[in-house]
């Protein structure tokens, strides 16, 4: 047992000392202090809608202030709600509402929704963002000047999440800390690396990779949609960035548990590509990490408890960037084991709906497991 201690101390250590060093908040991206004067004449803010009307003015109106001359579409995917009316009603003048049409098969709702969108759009770049996404004035320039500067293709940022309530305290800086994990932010950013990471809620893109990649044809039914578009731009030789920012924030309301455990159990298992084998796997990896250095505190051996303190204040020591990024207190780091459990248990739960033939759901559709058989099969 002293070995597996040992080893747990040692992940943590090593996560600690790796190079990169993923676990800091480098790659960051905030509204200039200074707004920076351009009209946007040649960016369009592309945003799927549906069922939207608890968010959507929030959404819209900053982008009043984001450039005289930024053009906005918002595809309407049939809602049953006041989003296109609330819609019209706070962005008047430079707003095109695009009428979504029925699903067709193989596609996700959002994908479908954009592809849709993407026809309207007439300027060099343009700006998917999702309805819940408050930008900081002067934050779509800022964009576009990372990307235009430092001759990219794609700059994503991972929205600040609401965290107001107990349990997105407890568990959205958790949520950014594991992402980060899995999708190690200075892997992605590395033109030389195949690893594509980006965040679907805001991704500033040049609108010629888009088409040259052929739209959203090519990510048609994908669930994690955000990290497949930036593989294929940089598939065909383009160049990626992702970064955090508190310029970009989500408002989308997590009420309780349920609401948390339902946005990420609808693609957890999806991460795992559906794998048993990588379930069980990344079960055995997290109890042991999370846990082993806990319980090992209180076995009799001295030797035990000091390699497991270390072990413990390395994980502690990881996580603190994060939640310091987001104001939040020290001691939170406390808390980590608690927040991993939940997200392995909603990933289980996500594996259960799957192997029950439901792949996904969200906004009342729901894409069936045998659905993904089919599409890879045509």
């Amino acid at each position: 047992m002293e070995s597996l201690v040992l080893l747990v101390a040692a992940v943590w250590v090593g996560l600690l000392l790796m190079r990169g060093r993923d676990w800091e908040i480098r790659e960051r991206l905030e509204a200039a202090a200074e707004p920076i004067d351009a009209l946007l004449s040649d960016t369009t803010v592309l945003i799927p809608a549906r069922n939207e009307a608890m968010v959507i003015e929030r959404t819209l109106s900053p982008l009043s202030r984001q450039g005289a001359a930024l053009r906005v579409v918002l595809v309407n995917d049939q809602s049953s709600d006041q989003t296109e009316v609330l819609a019209k009603s706070t962005l008047p003048s430079r707003l095109k509402i695009v009428s979504g049409k029925p699903v067709p098969a193989g596609w996700t709702g959002k994908l479908w929704a954009l592809q849709q969108g993407l026809d309207s759009v007439e300027t060099d770049f343009v700006l998917l963002l999702d309805a819940d996404i408050e930008l900081a004035s002067g934050m779509v320039a800022t964009l576009q000047e990372k990307l235009v500067t430092e001759r990219l293709d794609l700059v994503s940022i991972m929205a600040e999440l609401r965290m107001e309530n107990f349990w997105e305290k407890l568990l959205v800086p958790a949520f950014v800390y594991f992402f980060r994990l899995l999708y190690p932010f200075s892997i992605g950013n590395d033109p030389r690396s195949r690893l594509g990471v980006a965040a679907g809620g805001c991704v500033f893109i040049r609108s010629n990779i888009l088409r040259d990649i052929g739209g959203f044809t090519g990510l048609q039914d994908a669930i994690i949609d955000d990290c497949a578009l930036a593989k294929l731009v940089k598939a065909n030789g383009g160049r990626t960035w992702i970064g955090l920012s508190r310029s970009v924030r989500s408002h989308r309301l997590h009420a309780n548990l349920a609401s948390f455990w339902h946005m990420v159990a609808r693609s957890a298992f999806t991460q795992l590509r559906y794998s048993t084998i990588l379930l069980l796997a990344t079960t055995v990896v997290m109890v042991s990490g999370l846990w082993i250095p806990i319980l090992g505190l209180f076995w009799s051996s001295w030797w035990s408890k000091l390699i497991c303190l270390i072990g413990l204040s390395a994980m502690m020591l990881s996580y603190l960037p994060t939640l310091l990024f987001y104001h939040r207190s020290g001691w939170r780091a406390l808390t980590l084991p608690v927040a991993g459990t939940l997200y392995l248990l909603m990933t289980c739960s996500s594996a259960i709906r799957y192997w029950k033939g439901e792949r996904s759901e969200w906004k009342g559709r729901v894409y069936r497991s045998d659905e993904r058989s089919l599409n890879r099969k045509k």
